[in-house]
This record gives structure tokens, sequence and C-alpha cells, in this order.
């Protein structure tokens, strides 16, 4: 079995030197150790030290020098936008205090299908979209403490 050498960021690369493709969602994105298989019967294995998030449009380099394309699998998303920039900050507020991933896109904030979220958003006026769609949330700050919100 082939292993990943290295992983080249979307956009520093040219897809089209691509040998196969793996299809993941963004939670199967978050990876340490995996066996990873292509559509055209690719494997490999992936096997770091800690974990990584590979984004939409990744390549894995593989120990004989070939890449493979990694690609965002759609999921169900909501696509929030507001009618003013301040609407779009208050949004992004709200869903940050709900410790939810987004992934911001243009003027739009894309999150995870959650009727209690859209509800929410709703009723602080964004607009609503429902949208199938690979999903590259935000990474996640480090914490250097622990705390709770109780």
């Amino acid at each position: 079995m082939k292993r990943v050498a290295e992983i080249v960021a979307a956009g520093a690369w040219e897809p089209h030197r691509a040998i196969d493709r793996v299809v993941l969602d963004a939670d199967e994105r978050q990876r340490r150790r995996i066996v990873l298989a292509g559509e055209k019967g690719t494997k490999a294995l992936l096997d770091l030290a800690s974990p990584v998030t590979l984004r939409d449009g990744d390549g894995l380099v593989l120990d004989d020098g070939s890449i493979v394309l990694v690609a965002g699998r759609a999921e169900a998303l909501l696509e929030l936008t507001g009618k003013a920039p301040i609407d779009a900050v208050r949004l992004a507020w709200h869903i940050g205090n709900r410790h939810t991933d987004v992934q911001f896109v243009g003027q739009a904030l894309r999150i995870r299908q959650d009727h209690v979220l859209e509800e929410m958003a709703k009723g602080l006026g964004a607009k609503v979209t429902h949208v199938d769609a690979p999903f590259d949330p935000e990474p996640g700050a480090p914490h250097g403490h622990a705390h709770d919100h109780e």
C-alpha cells in the first residue's frame, strides 16, 4: 500500500496532475491516521504524528510521487446572509457562541443544516438558503485553558 508523504494545499498544485480522487465530508477530513480509497482504486495510508484537517482541493503526495486529490463531499448546509454587514457580524457572533462550525463564502456564512439554528438565523433577519456543497469550516482557535459556560 502506498503512503502519503506530503500534503500540498489547495491552490499550490495543479489538480489535473491527480491520478485519483478521494471524496470525504468535513468530519472525515480531520484525521491523523486512515486508509484512503480513491475512486479509481488507489489505496493510500495517511499516518501522521498529529491530526490534520484536509481541505477540499488539497493534494496528497504519495511515496511514489503521484498525487491524489482530496474532494469535499457535498453536505446539507444552510447559507446565511444578512441585509447589512453588521447583520453578518451578529450572525457570526451567535453561531460562534453556540460553538458551531462555520465556513465563510463571499458575504455568506455556511453551517450544517440544523433546524434550531435556522430558526435563530431567521429570527435575526437572515436570508437562509439550503445548499448542498462541500463544507470547509474555519479551523478552531487553539485553547490554552479549560473553561465552561455554566
